[in-house]
């Protein structure tokens, strides 16, 4: 529901009055609100238990922190949504946040999934293996894990003790003999029948007991089988299980560092300093420490602990499995408002602690000391950051140090799978989640045709930019964009630019001049002659680390163009044909040469092959 006041003057109200404007249509409700500028942009989404009461705080002329000051000047309108309770109110505006990321609101920007372990259920000897994404496979998922290298040395271990297999199915399906996993002692090997299904289940068994946590006897039962084969004079039986032994108290040793007294718990500590903020996440999970993650989070132009670490939590636990207790390094506003939305995502209860004393204390202050050792690296890393850029503009003549700075670069073997590669660096150095590559499309540029590629990149990215953003209000638009090439290439680029309305963008040629060495750079302006910078010019230095990565993205782009083109098929583009149809025809014919030549009734004979898709494949592979 959108609530607007009346408005009988001409001149919109503004902050304070603006506010107090919308008390006469507002009831006791719980719900959520919006705070609109001027521009009709959100510039802050709270949640309110009574949302009267909370809006007639705004309305007061004092009192308030100079974040919340700020804002209210810039309010112009607010709308509002009413909901039934305020658990309700909590995740409607977490959700408003991730969709419209408002300016003061503290926001999440490391959305990134993470890693789990996987015991499946769907093979008689199953695999254990790494697991990222949707949980569509039937089996026992363990974690989270706070990256892949924790997920990796995890399995590492698993792979030592309890001698399972790493392999996929199809290299287990076409197994003739042991490989290197059974000689070094890593795998059991059930694909060629050395264990069999009931002793390869105990094993996963082993395993599952050891990730939940539930290991305390393991140890001795190992104990007991290897003097029980031994005893039997099965020495090479009782060997196998003295190494596993050994393998499993190398590992407990190794976990020395790992909490009793906590069996499972995330432990979530705020270093805050100079408007800036590091949260420091560790995963415990059966009485073992699975690595630990730093964020960064927007601090929505200077919020205070509670507030953060409530957002954090709302939006952190957005998709992922809370644990049964959080330990948290200071208290949230509204503890039981939060417990009460994570228990409701989690199907139980979650117990959100602020420890002060003992075992869960200690795990705290290890936590804040990451969190505020972390955010001194990334500020030091940020003010050499500032510093390179303001170098930038201060050798290339720009009023301000860009934010933004945009390189590209394109790759081909004479003029095949062209691409061309979009690179990012801003303040807190490059940022991998807006580069881009480009499939090169204009079957008129001559193969190799340099200037015309980049031509092509140019007018489809800025094209782009311009209708997604005309007014140039985001931070998509670049303040500086370097190119690989010399005056010819910034000629080019300069006509694009000026033909697309955006000449005005700040754009520089790195050539590597006439000797082709790095040191030997040579810059390009439109309508300047050519300059170069000190050969121990920190900022030098930069440029090529910039170029350097624009040609990395590049190659690496071309060649995963060029080898998806030389296992490329002809049924790939086949209307209708998946991944299943695909396999049965080559299991049919034999190859997709085969495919290609069949007429139409030897493909209705391919098993799922109807008549109709039939006529479909037969079509167009002659259309080819």
């Amino acid at each position: 529901m959108q609530n607007t006041p009346d408005q009988t003057d001409e001149t919109p109200l503004a902050g304070h009055d603006c506010i107090q404007s919308y008390l006469k249509v507002l009831d006791n409700s719980p719900g959520v609100y919006r705070m609109l500028n001027e521009r009709s942009e959100v510039l802050y989404v709270g949640k309110a238990r009574n949302l009267r009461a909370r809006v007639s705080n705004y309305a007061r002329p004092s009192g308030h922190t100079a974040r919340i000051a700020r804002m209210i000047d810039e309010t112009r309108s607010m709308m509002f949504l009413t909901t039934r309770t305020e658990t309700e109110a909590l995740l409607l505006e977490q959700n408003l946040i991730k969709q419209l990321k408002p300016r003061y609101n503290v926001l999440l920007r490391d959305d990134k999934s993470f890693p789990y372990i996987l015991l499946p259920r769907d093979h008689a000897f199953p695999q254990l293996r790494k697991h990222r994404g949707r949980r569509s496979t039937k089996g026992k998922y363990f974690g989270p894990f706070a990256s892949a290298g924790a997920v990796n040395r995890t399995l590492n271990q698993l792979q030592r003790v309890f001698l399972l297999r790493n392999c996929t199915d199809s290299v287990f399906n076409s197994r003739t003999r042991p490989c290197l996993q059974y000689q070094i002692k890593r795998c059991s090997a059930p694909c060629v029948g050395y264990i069999s299904e009931e002793d390869y289940g105990a094993l996963m068994a082993d395993a599952e007991r050891f990730l939940s946590g539930k290991d305390t006897h393991l140890q001795k039962d190992l104990a007991v089988e290897m003097q029980a084969a031994s005893d039997a004079m099965e020495f090479e039986r009782a060997a196998a299980l003295r190494d596993r032994i050994r393998a499993l108290t190398n590992v407990q040793q190794q976990q020395g560092i790992n909490p009793q007294g906590v069996p499972e718990a995330d432990v979530i500590a705020l270093h805050l300093e100079k408007g800036q903020a590091c949260v420091q996440v560790f995963f415990i999970r059966a009485n073992q420490n699975w690595g630990n993650r730093d964020f960064y989070p927007a601090t929505g132009a200077g919020a205070a602990e509670p507030e953060i670490l409530e957002a954090f939590m709302a939006q952190f636990y957005d998709g992922k499995e809370p644990p049964r207790q959080i330990l948290l390094s200071h208290g949230l506003e509204e503890p039981d408002l939060m417990a009460d939305l994570l228990a409701q995502r989690a199907g139980r209860k979650v117990d959100i602690q602020v420890p002060q004393r003992g075992e869960k204390a200690e795990l705290v202050e290890s936590a804040l000391r990451n969190a505020r050792e972390s955010l001194a690296r990334r500020m030091a890393h940020s003010t050499a950051q500032a510093k390179l850029l303001q170098g930038l503009a201060d050798a290339f003549g720009l009023d301000t140090a860009p934010t933004r700075v945009e390189v590209y670069d394109n790759s081909h073997i004479q003029g095949s799978h062209a691409v061309g590669a979009l690179i990012v660096a801003g303040p807190e150095g490059f940022i991998k989640s807006q580069y881009r590559k480009f499939d090169i499309r204009d079957e008129t540029i001559t193969p190799g045709d340099d200037f015309g590629m980049m031509k092509e990149v140019l007018t489809r990215r800025f094209t782009r930019l311009q209708k997604e953003d005309p007014d140039r209000q985001s931070d998509a638009w670049p303040d500086l964009l370097l190119i690989d090439g010399g005056a010819g290439q910034v000629s080019a680029v300069a006509g694009v630019l000026e033909e697309l309305g955006v000449a005005d963008i700040a754009m520089v040629g790195v050539a590597k001049g006439v000797d082709r060495d790095a040191g030997k750079e040579e810059f390009h302006r439109a309508g300047q002659r050519p300059f170069a910078l000190r050969h121990n010019d920190p900022v030098l230095y930069f440029v090529q680390r910039l170029r350097d990565e624009a040609h990395r993205f590049a190659i690496g782009t071309h060649r995963a163009k060029r080898a998806k083109a030389f296992t490329a098929s002809p049924l790939d583009d086949i209307p209708g044909v998946g991944a299943g149809r695909k396999k049965a025809l080559l299991a049919h014919f034999g190859s997709a040469k085969a495919v290609t030549r069949a007429g139409l009734a030897d493909l209705r004979a391919v098993p799922g092959i109807s008549d109709a898709l039939a006529q479909v494949i037969h079509d167009h592979l002659n259309e080819r």
